[in-house]
């Protein structure tokens, strides 16, 4: 969603629009700007709304996991709301999706880890499809999260083929530390992108999350575009071998998938 101001949701409630629903959109809204939850007095009180409305509004989302009530009684986004993005994907992306999907499955088989494809969604990284882990000790990963675009193995794959304006306005705005490993300085991470460029592929040393490694490769369209990046995340503890072979791993479904999507997309 996008995040609009205060003012700006309680005048786009006019109009001829279907009241009940934009008063649920309002609420969601509402709580989407307040992550640590909010209550159903405050969510009446900014939205003159009786609270007797408000409450069987939001019993009626909590019933569809669209909200979730916490242990103090706020309201916060639900888990539904997952399963609504991971399938809000635009054409190019369904036909990537569907080619990817067989590829994601036989490289989680034959590595025992979590594969992901992710794609640029404006100035972050969205996972469009998962493959979960074979592995006793494999991670877990979701559709539908996003993720920053300079931490991380698939987010840097994806930066390091942006176009140059583009790179150099996300290295020139906020670049937020996520761990102590964390690429921060503009400089070093356009360095990092140069060496992507050159080597075909990304590694991860626990920028995002700590004690969690993975590696990426680029997808490319039938022009040669980089429209996506296939990843593979992994417990830190591995060996260099280890990393070799999912590196790898990786590239070969990377390539895999690319040849596909010129092959059967026009």
């Amino acid at each position: 969603m996008t995040i609009e101001s205060d003012d700006a949701v309680s005048k786009r409630r006019e109009g001829n629009q279907v009241p009940v629903i934009e008063r649920m959109l309002d609420l969601l809204e509402i709580i989407e700007r307040r992550p640590a939850g909010t209550s159903i007095r405050d969510l009446s009180d900014f939205l003159a709304m009786p609270r007797s409305t408000v409450y069987r509004i939001l019993n009626t989302l909590e019933a569809r996991q669209v909200v979730k009530r916490s242990l103090s009684g706020s309201y916060v986004l639900g888990p539904r709301l997952l399963a609504f993005a991971a399938n809000v994907v635009n054409a190019r992306d369904s036909d990537l999706v569907e080619i990817a999907n067989n590829h994601l499955e036989r490289l989680s088989q034959t590595t025992g880890e979590a594969s992901k494809l992710s794609v640029r969604d404006g100035d972050a990284v969205l996972v469009i499809a998962v493959a979960h882990s074979s592995g006793e000790y494999g991670l877990t990963v979701r559709p539908g999260r996003q993720l920053p675009l300079h931490a991380g193995a698939a987010s840097r794959v994806l930066l390091a083929y942006m176009d140059g304006d583009d790179i150099a306005r996300i290295l020139n705005g906020p670049l937020p530390r996520y761990t102590d490993k964390t690429l921060c300085d503009a400089e070093t991470i356009g360095k990092s992108l140069a060496q992507i460029r050159r080597q075909g592929w990304a590694l991860d040393n626990g920028e995002y999350s700590a004690g969690v490694m993975a590696v990426a490769a680029p997808i490319r369209d039938r022009n040669s575009a980089i429209v996506a990046a296939v990843s593979i995340p992994f417990l830190a503890s591995q060996d260099e071998t280890r990393i070799e072979k999912l590196h790898l791993a990786v590239s070969a479904a990377a390539k895999a998938i690319s040849h596909e999507l010129m092959t059967r997309i026009s």
